[in-house]
């Protein structure tokens, strides 16, 4: 599913239960202008900036990095720190790609736990 598909989708479930979720109020509480998060949702123009991405997560109650990667970014805490050793991140993500979900959240909390 694209994003702006995606971001529709979970708005209008949150309207069906609060009415405040109107494109209008959302895109008011975002910074942008109704017109241009229609826009968006159709698929009309590219997904916005990172902080509005991060500002629709935060309204829709969705993870701002998954929402990041549907319009094709990369966060630019994520980005800084790539940079500093890119070919080892580079590396590791290619080696990582075909392991499956549950190798990698057992990778992920032995790192996180310092157990490596």
């Amino acid at each position: 599913m694209s994003f702006g598909k995606y971001i529709r989708k979970q708005r209008e479930a949150l309207k069906s239960k609060d009415r405040r979720f109107s494109v209008r109020q959302v895109a008011q509480r975002i910074g942008v202008e109704p017109a241009y998060l229609s826009k968006i949702e159709r698929g009309d123009v590219a997904p916005p900036s990172e902080a509005k991405i991060r500002a629709l997560a935060d309204e829709l109650g969705e993870d701002a990095d998954v929402l990041l990667a549907m319009a094709g970014k990369v966060s630019s805490d994520l980005q800084a720190i790539i940079r500093k050793r890119p070919q080892l991140f580079a590396d590791l993500i290619r080696q990582l790609k075909s392991v499956p979900d549950h190798a990698l959240l057992r990778i992920a909390r032995d790192v996180r736990d310092g157990d490596w």
